[in-house]
């Protein structure tokens, strides 16, 4: 299994949400680039970055962060948080973005989605899809869609989509366990499509339970902050690989 740590970024600082709740946040560290370093000195070859300011007003607002991240390690960044436009994934790429995150644009406006596939190809987007109460949220988790979650992959997945990002928003920051019930029925219609999981993560017997339905990767954010995975757990775990 593929463990890849989460920095979330609001006012420049490393924070972890509740449920997606922009007023219940704690700050973990004021410096984004000291986590990542940790990161890779740790053995960790990926990070899921977050702009949650650039998903709350609707632009990329910490594109330096990432800049001075991807200028000082060698870890391969898939970046989310504010895209609008082609030219926000240019700077993006131009930062140093290896992976660009695409969530509320691929819901909301889907022929433009299909558009940045074919532009950059599918190995440099992924598909984040991001679920409450079973239904999908855009905006910054704000935003209900009307479209249904199982209309949604299968459209996707029509289009040749083959991995996504799924977040879990009830289970996300909340230490409570991983959407598995969530990815069960994905996998139940959807048998071959790759799911890394997000939201909920624990300690390493959840990460277990995610490999034994079928999750090949899984992002961790508040466990690892709050000590419930080590560091040197992670090392452990991707040299294992669970």
């Amino acid at each position: 299994m593929n463990i890849i740590p989460a920095i979330d970024i609001i006012d420049g600082k490393c924070v972890r949400l509740s449920k997606g709740n922009y007023k219940k946040k704690k700050i973990y560290s004021i410096n984004p680039l000291d986590m990542a370093l940790r990161f890779e000195e740790n053995g960790i070859n990926r990070l899921h970055l977050v702009d949650l300011d650039g998903a709350r007003k609707g632009k990329i607002i910490h594109w330096k962060i990432l800049e001075n991240i991807a200028n000082y390690t060698s870890l391969i960044i898939d970046f989310g948080g504010g895209i609008k436009s082609k030219k926000d994934i240019d700077i993006l790429f131009e930062s140093g973005a290896h992976i660009i995150t695409i969530g509320s644009i691929a819901i909301i406006y889907p022929k433009i989605f299909q558009e940045w596939i074919d532009f950059y190809g599918k190995k440099k987007i992924i598909l984040s899809v991001d679920v409450k109460n079973n239904k999908l949220v855009t905006n910054a988790w704000l935003k209900y869609s009307k479209i249904s979650l199982e209309k949604f992959l299968k459209k996707n997945i029509n289009f040749g989509i083959k991995k996504i990002i799924c977040t879990d928003i009830s289970k996300d920051g909340m230490l409570s366990g991983p959407g598995i019930n969530l990815y069960k029925k994905i996998f139940k219609k959807f048998p071959k499509i790759n799911i890394i999981a997000s939201g909920g993560i624990r300690n390493l017997s959840d990460l277990k339970k995610l490999k034994k339905i079928g999750c090949k990767s899984a992002i961790i954010g508040k466990a690892l902050y709050e000590g419930n995975l080590s560091l040197k757990d992670l090392k452990k775990i991707n040299k294992k690989k669970c």
